[in-house]
């Protein structure tokens, strides 16, 4: 698959620091009860099977897991997927793009772009969005979580490694707008703020594909 060009240097410095990013961020989820809170009430809504792409390691695909989800993770990063495999064995996960996802129309009861969403390029994702619908049932879910404000983060260099990773940040009401006009409604958003390990605040989108008799 032919992949834009800074798709592919994304894909190359997640393999490079696959092992560094895993070993600092492994304990990430236990200090963040607000980010659970979000996890537990999405897991409670969705029925179906879940993807979880841009899953990096697997810590959110093995966690929604542990809270009785059939789901799966997609990752660019054959390094990151290395990681994922080897520390949640009893997970699958597969190679692929979020922007062009191998799944049936329909197929999933919900789908998670948790901090994944975040190395698109901006105009890339409202066809991103779009895919997330098409690949969703009736009344399926899409949870979104991301860095709040309008200035992109670059980084050059990563634990030790020649990098080049850019996260676009995102405004709340403009990427719920996006969802909107890919077909979403938004059922739930929250903000939260900036912790002290942290550059920015953070904010969680649930939004909801219509179900076929509400057409």
């Amino acid at each position: 698959m032919t992949r834009p060009a800074y798709q592919e240097a994304t894909r190359a410095s997640y393999d490079a620091i696959a092992a560094d990013y895993d070993e600092h961020f492994a304990d990430q989820l236990s200090g963040k009860p607000l980010d659970r809170a979000v996890l537990a009430g999405f897991a409670e809504l969705v029925r179906g099977p879940v993807v979880d792409v841009g899953c990096g390691p697997g810590r959110v695909t093995a966690h929604l897991a542990s809270l009785g989800l059939d789901v799966h993770g997609v990752d660019l990063s054959p390094g990151m997927l290395a990681v994922a495999r080897r520390l949640h064995p009893g997970v699958r996960f597969e190679e692929g793009s979020m922007t062009a996802l191998d799944a049936p129309e329909g197929g999933f009861g919900a789908v998670v772009a948790w901090y994944s969403l975040i190395h698109l390029l901006p105009e890339d994702v409202p066809g991103a969005l779009a895919g997330f619908h098409r690949a969703l049932a009736p009344g399926g879910r899409l949870l979104l979580g991301f860095q709040v404000g309008e200035e992109p983060l670059s980084f050059t260099e990563a634990f030790g490694h020649r990098v080049e990773l850019d996260f676009h940040r995102w405004m709340p009401d403009r990427l719920a707008a996006l969802a909107e006009q890919a077909g979403f409604a938004i059922e739930a958003r929250m903000d939260r703020a900036r912790l002290s390990d942290e550059t920015a605040p953070q904010a969680f989108l649930i939004a909801r594909k219509a179900a076929a008799d509400e057409g």
